[in-house]
């Protein structure tokens, strides 16, 4: 929603350029410095705040909207992004990220005009999150869209753009990517460590997200908790001023994550005095000081900090408030008619239902036992069959229209279908009492329904999961091992188990996995997470969820947590077997890729090669097909990754039908980085994939369609 507020030319005559929408931005922002006092300029430079003399009110405010307005009271809670990465579908997330904003403005709308002192939320908004998913322990790996650079990238454009909106001069809200830049846990030592990083991998795999959201206009970045390379996340000049502002030449607002800068001395040690930590966050780049900057009047007047570094850091926080509408009086923003019936309307609610069938990965199914057409009695088990936590992630809002996973099994299976419920056993403890009836009841039925799986009780930020043995983080990838003798004990009775697993990380269970009949994640899939798992389990909608992230055999294939090398990670670099691979998911239809054509098999370096190909679906049922291009350096100078996406594109097919694709490969794309972190383009031989998965062997065998695949040459 981004109407257009309507301006008089000959009143904007007459404001003061900082005050005038009519104005350029830079001359707007360059206009209200002048007219500010020192003092006014520190203010600014420890959080936005109210400049009564120059009557405006920089009072930004701060707001979770990860997947949904957090902690405000009623919300729309769609699927967490580890589930909206699972859709390969960037439009999807787009409108996602637009009705956040919407509800986001009309709360805000709101509260100005109860007159709260601390309008909340806020406008600046804390998402998209866009670290990489490099280790599956890692608790908040699902705050992000998972482990490949270019889905990453593509996802926090579209979310970026959905949440800013697409006004000439305004954003709905500021945008505030998180953490830059190499930050992936682990969770318990995240303010003493020192993430070690190479150029290569730096400018490959940890920064290209951060280099998209920057292009796209991303109003706010945050800096992370950790070191990197011995410089703090929050005071690092080499990132926060030479890559940031100096390479990508991006002018938005730099903040600390909350209490960071305080670690510079309070963990790291790196001063004895907290002013010494002040001079470094402004010398560094960073535009908010947290609490360090009580110190920055002292450090002007010592000379140890110039005017020129409040200003350069007023600049981009003054740019960041005028472009949310700020400097105008709030009803001339043409935002603030958003009202409060679009908060968790059910129009969002819809929304919400088809992100989560869209993001459930159907992993297997034997013998095709889902949908249940025939099966009238059913036995629905498991500690998070029940249990609504499953459905809300972290960073989460409250929504009135949330049924369980069971209520929504009972509701749309109706009078014609008998659903029984035991919980069966706990979710983190192996039950008390040792007499156990629930298992046996699998033999009276003709499906079970297993709900197992992890909470964001158990997994998450640090602070967050309250029963988690490790801080948040997993210290293995399985299920708890009670959970696994449950399901187990289930399966002996010979009847279809349907194992529905509940996470935002990997589970990696390889022996119950192969017992089992069929297999869905449903991640932490939102509100309408238990209508959307009920619709795909009935047939009322097909699966099309991709994983987003590596399944692996085992916690053996995964190097040491603390080390931040891609050697071994994601199935980039990979070289073992995975249990499930990257980009997989099945469907209750089969798709077919068929000629493979480039334009050209030999192209001069800076020539694009335009790749082409035929995707049938060979099934009964309309479903979408995620299709996916890989390329592969045939012989590079360098380590290159055996696969890397380039790009992707959801499509939908009716039974029988043929669409031909085309996808354009850019010299970008074509170009590998070496060690010292520079993008090149050598001469030799490419070799492109097509399919429904990542091109590796494994694919096929869990049953994605066989890719198809060319060769070209660059001279």
């Amino acid at each position: 929603m981004t109407p257009r507020a309507k301006t008089s030319p000959t009143r904007t005559a007459k404001l003061p350029p900082f005050r005038n929408p009519a104005v350029a931005l830079e001359a707007r922002v360059e206009d209200l410095l002048s007219r500010m006092t020192l003092d006014e300029k520190i203010k600014t430079v420890q959080w936005p705040q109210p400049l009564d003399r120059l009557g405006v009110n920089f009072r930004m405010g701060w707001a979770e909207t990860l997947h949904g307005v957090a902690w405000s009271g009623i919300a729309t809670v769609f699927p967490q992004p580890i589930a909206m990465g699972a859709t390969f579908d960037t439009a999807l997330v787009h409108r996602i990220a637009d009705a956040i904003s919407d509800e986001l403005r009309a709360k805000y709308n709101r509260s100005l005009k109860l007159g709260d002192k601390w309008p909340t939320p806020g406008l600046l908004a804390g998402a998209p999150t866009i670290n990489i998913f490099r280790d599956p322990r890692w608790g908040r790996g699902m705050e992000g869209y998972g482990e490949d650079p270019v889905l990453m990238a593509r996802m926090a454009v579209a979310f970026i753009e959905g949440l800013q909106g697409n006004h000439p001069r305004y954003i709905k809200a500021a945008a505030c990517v998180k953490h830059y830049a190499v930050h992936s846990g682990p969770e318990s030592i995240r303010h003493n460590f020192n993430a070690k990083v190479s150029d290569k991998d730096l400018y490959e795999t940890y920064l290209p997200a951060f280099k998209a959201a920057c292009d796209a206009g991303a109003a706010s970045i945050m800096g992370s908790y950790n070191l990197i390379n011995g410089a703090h996340g929050c005071a690092g000049k080499r990132l926060l001023t030479e890559v940031l502002r100096d390479q990508w030449h991006w002018r938005g607002m730099a903040i600390p994550d909350s209490g960071a800068t305080d670690d510079i001395i309070k963990h790291y040690k790196m001063f004895e005095h907290e002013i010494d930590s002040c001079v470094l966050i402004a010398k560094s780049g960073m535009d908010l000081g947290g609490g360090p900057y009580r110190h920055i009047k002292q450090a002007l007047d010592e000379g140890r900090v110039t005017e020129d570094d409040i200003n350069r850091s007023a600049r981009n926080v003054i740019g960041c408030c005028i472009r949310v509408g700020l400097a105008e009086k709030p009803e001339d923003v043409p935002f603030a008619k958003i009202p409060m019936s679009v908060v968790n309307c059910d129009k969002h609610r819809k929304l919400a239902h088809e992100a989560a069938v869209k993001g459930m990965v159907l992993l297997k199914n034997r013998n095709g036992i889902l949908p249940l057409k025939t099966q009238r009695r059913i036995l629905v088990t498991g500690p998070n069959a029940y249990d609504n936590d499953v459905f809300l992630g972290n960073y989460f809002g409250e929504s009135p229209h949330s049924p369980s996973i069971l209520e929504a099994l009972v509701e749309r299976g109706g009078h014609d279908r008998l659903v029984n419920y035991r919980k069966g056993c706990m979710g983190f403890q192996p039950n008390t009492n040792p007499l156990e009836v629930v298992t046996p009841m699998a033999k009276g039925k003709e499906a079970v329904i297993a709900v197992m799986g992890l909470t964001p009780n158990y997994e998450g930020e640090e602070f967050e999961p309250i029963i988690s043995p490790a801080v948040g983080d997993r210290v293995d990838i399985g299920l708890p091992a009670h959970q696994v003798e449950f399901v187990k004990n289930l399966c002996s009775h010979g009847k279809p188990v349907i194992l529905v697993i509940t996470s935002g990380s990997p589970v990696v269970e390889p022996e119950l996995f192969d017992m089992v009949d069929a297999i869905i994640y449903a991640w932490y899939p939102g509100e309408q997470g238990g209508n959307a798992l009920a619709d795909i389990i009935y047939g009322n909608a097909v699966p099309s969820g991709r994983l987003p992230v590596t399944v692996p055999m085992s916690l053996k294939q995964v190097p040491a947590f603390e080390d931040y090398s891609m050697v071994g990670r994601t199935y980039r670099y990979l070289k073992q077997k995975p249990l499930f691979p990257f980009g997989f998911g099945l469907s209750y239809t089969t798709f077919a890729y068929d000629k493979l054509r480039l334009d050209s098999k030999s192209i001069r370096a800076g020539r694009c090669v335009t790749v082409s190909v035929d995707v049938t679906n060979t099934g009964k049922v309309a479903g979408d097909e995620v299709v996916q291009l890989y390329l592969t350096d045939d012989k590079a100078s360098v380590r290159t990754p055996q696969y890397a996406l380039k790009d992707f594109r959801r499509v939908h097919l009716k039974p029988g039908q043929c669409k031909r694709l085309s996808f354009c490969l850019t010299p970008e794309m074509m170009k590998l980085v070496d060690k010292k972190g520079q993008s090149v383009l050598e001469p030799g031989s490419f070799t492109v994939h097509i399919g429904g998965a990542c091109p590796s062997p494994r694919s096929v065998e869990v049953g994605a369609p066989q890719p198809v695949h060319g060769v070209f040459a660059v001279r």
